[in-house]
């Protein structure tokens, strides 16, 4: 008997740790957000981020850094280019739609290069825990050559962080299906093509942030003023607009606004605190 109870207590323990390894995510767990305040600060990326918050800050195209108050960068739909900054990231995100969304050669020196697709028409699955912050992603299709359809070939990341969930919508393609929304789980803030036809169309993008009902949206991925303008107007009956005269942004679980809210911000190129 004392073998079977110590034979019972090991299996117990192993299961255990075995669950420990990949620690859940508390946007799939937690289904509401917070509520807020006014929120958001100006802030440049070369200064420390504030405790409890994020820093976003818009490089250009579909490129964000996000910073951590522990010093932890990551850059999404790296390009191999982030302006003249001597910056290493800790975590780069790539999605090969195109090639403004990723590079061949990512520097070596970069600890951790998240591809979004495997083998074609496979799929990948990052669940990336460096303790201050979660990386994972949710697979969606992209359009391929000649009409065709890369099943899984794009990926959303999603970011977690002083507990606030941060989504990169990547070059999306396709309004996702039921499972994808319930693996993205809550998104506090969202990364958003609003191009109008190279990743969807603004409709349905505006069918995707409507039943994502983020507290922050940020537009991303607009190559003229004609149709952010359009997205801006559509969804202003639903979303408060604050438009941006800077890159970035900083916000926090306590600081997220009471009403949805488009976050326009100007991309700039990184550079050092000297330049």
């Amino acid at each position: 008997m004392r073998s079977l109870l110590i034979c019972l207590a090991f299996l117990m323990s192993a299961a255990l740790a075995s669950a420990q390894e990949r620690r859940p995510s508390h946007c799939i767990a937690i289904a509401d957000a917070a509520p807020g305040m006014a929120y958001v600060q100006k802030a440049s990326w070369t200064e420390p981020v504030e405790e409890f918050s994020v820093r976003l800050h818009y490089i250009s195209h579909a490129s964000f850094l996000l910073q951590t108050p522990g010093g932890l960068t990551a850059v999404t739909d790296f390009t191999g280019f982030i302006g003249s900054a001597d910056l290493i990231p800790d975590v780069v995100t790539m999605n090969h739609a195109h090639e403004t969304h990723w590079t061949p050669n990512p520097d070596p020196a970069i600890p951790h290069v998240l591809r979004g697709w495997g083998p074609f028409g496979e799929g990948i699955d990052h669940h990336l825990d460096l303790g201050e912050m979660l990386v994972r992603n949710v697979s969606t299709d992209i359009r391929s050559a000649f009409a065709g359809v890369e099943e899984n070939g794009n990926s959303i990341f999603v970011f977690e962080v002083g507990g606030l969930c941060i989504g990169h919508l990547g070059h999306l393609h396709h309004v996702p299906n039921d499972e994808q929304f319930a693996a993205l789980g809550r998104l506090d803030v969202v990364m958003a093509p609003v191009d109008g036809g190279y990743t969807m169309s603004l409709p349905e993008m505006m069918q995707v942030l409507r039943r994502l009902r983020s507290s922050v949206v940020i537009p991303m991925h607009w190559f003229s003023t004609f149709s952010l303008e359009e997205f801006l107007t559509d969804m202003s009956d639903a979303f408060a607009i604050d438009r941006r005269e800077g890159p970035s942004l900083e916000v926090s679980l306590r600081t997220l606004p009471d009403r949805p809210t488009i976050v326009l911000l100007q991309p700039e190129w990184l550079r050092d605190a000297t330049e």
